[in-house]
């Protein structure tokens, strides 16, 4: 029995290990990684210092869709963020969700 809870535990965490690949892929791909980074600041704030500001925030994955899509400037200081109209709006609901989920 414990054998079989490890095996299960062991592929769970694969699968988030390729859920979360997927997601880096997709924020690669949708040119986040030019700007961001997951664990220290680029030009933007970390997907970390995101997760953390809005941790509790049930608004927060439709606030943060609607600013990766159309752009916005102020929350992070001075330097904008360009809108991002070309990705995907369900792409867009998968990079707010994994990022809004870095810890």
């Amino acid at each position: 029995m414990k054998a079989a809870w490890m095996g299960m535990i062991a592929a769970a965490a694969l699968v988030a290990a390729g859920n979360a690949s997927a997601d880096q892929a997709l924020a690669q791909k949708s040119g986040c990684l030019a700007c961001h980074a997951v664990d220290k600041k680029v030009v933007g704030p970390s997907f970390k210092d995101i997760a953390a500001k809005y941790k509790g925030d049930g608004g927060a994955a439709a606030k943060l869709a609607d600013k990766v899509k159309k752009g916005g400037s102020g929350a992070w200081g001075q330097v904008p963020m360009p809108p991002n109209a070309q990705v995907k709006d369900e792409d867009i609901k998968k990079l707010v969700g994994w990022v809004l989920a870095t810890k």
